[in-house]
């Protein structure tokens, strides 16, 4: 029995081992990989055609010379994107509600945009850190401001992934409950709130979506800003 509202966020363990690595590799198996024999599939056809289209749109204001991050950030996209949505089945776990987690993600690719700059064009990666024409009294504080911002970046990301997700979740989790409760005492409200309920889980579906692709174009903002 769910003691806390909370316990849905904890990482399942099973005979002392955390099931978290078990939940990460999971969507990976869900992909279609091309075959001669499937070579007319329209589900591998819609596949990719969905990923070229959408590394087609991401990188389209990014130089000729970050296009080798396609492959590493569209599989980071899909990845999410399943990961969020396998999280909204009964009896699963949601890995990227784990803040943790989402730091792991984000900080390394954010460092890697960052060193990426600082190695191809240091002029321009720093000149970030100052807008043209700030006034010279002003220098010392916008410097500091803008480090600040920079060095935030990652936690922005991961946190937002997490926020959003487990408000969803919890929200879903509060609104079953109450449908649950109110069935024996008032059905007709029941049946309003589990309406309720499946709207809502639809619009959880589209915010696991959306969420994976704010990530991934987040970053490559970041990597625009430094190739």
């Amino acid at each position: 029995m769910m003691m806390s509202f909370f316990d849905q966020f904890k990482t399942p363990i099973f005979l002392g081992v955390p099931l978290i690595a078990l939940s990460l590799t999971l969507p990976w198996l869900l992909f279609l990989k091309p075959t001669s024999r499937w070579i007319t599939n329209r589900l591998l056809t819609l596949q990719s055609w969905f990923i070229n289209r959408f590394t087609q749109q991401l990188f389209l204001p990014i130089n000729v010379g970050g296009h080798k991050w396609a492959l590493l950030l569209t599989s980071l996209m899909l990845f999410l994107v399943v990961l969020n949505m396998l999280g909204l089945l009964p009896y699963t776990f949601t890995p990227t509600t784990q803040l943790s987690l989402n730091m792991a993600f984000a900080t390394p690719l954010w460092l890697a945009t960052v060193i990426v700059g600082m190695r191809n064009q240091p002029t321009q990666a720093l000149g970030h850190l100052l807008p043209e024409g700030t006034p010279i009294i002003l220098i010392p504080v916008l410097i500091v401001i803008e480090t600040i911002s920079l060095f935030i970046r990652p936690l922005a990301l991961a946190v937002r992934l997490t926020a959003n997700l487990t408000a969803g979740h919890l929200l879903i989790q509060l609104i079953a409950t109450a449908a649950f409760v109110l069935l024996p005492l008032m059905p007709a409200v029941a049946i309003l709130t589990s309406g309720l309920l499946f709207m809502l889980t639809l619009l959880e579906v589209a915010v696991a979506m959306i969420q994976a692709y704010v990530f991934v174009l987040l970053l490559s903002l970041y990597l625009q800003e430094n190739v």
